[in-house]
């Protein structure tokens, strides 16, 4: 599941009731997190279980809802903590994607081109 290019993403965090649609995830964007549903954004929502996500994304004339199930045993790294909802970077997205925490412990710092001795 691609997020749109140069979109924010927003990640509920928690638990949301997956039987919510457009208008439902819609009204959680805008009540529960303060935030514009029509802006520029992709929004993620997990259920108890974690193998499956929805998403949310204005395209301009309308919503846009996707719906992935994953297979087998695989599930969702999904951030469980009492924050409402949390903005990903791109990186975070595709570790989430991947089925890897969006907290990592440790990751290799970029370095720019130095001398070579």
């Amino acid at each position: 599941m691609n997020s749109p290019a140069g979109a924010k993403i927003f990640l509920a965090c928690g638990y949301t009731d997956m039987r919510k649609q457009i208008d439902g995830l819609a009204q959680l964007v805008d009540q529960s997190f303060k935030l514009n549903p029509f802006d520029n954004t992709f929004f993620l929502f997990c259920g108890r279980r974690c193998d499956r996500i929805k998403a949310l994304y204005w395209d301009g004339d309308g919503f846009v809802l996707m719906y992935k199930r994953l297979d087998g045993k695989s599930s969702y790294q999904w951030p469980r903590s009492a924050e409402a909802v949390r903005e990903l970077t791109p990186q975070q997205y595709r570790w989430l994607m991947e089925g890897l925490t969006i907290d990592q412990k440790k990751v290799i710092a970029k370095r720019s081109a130095g001398r070579i001795i």
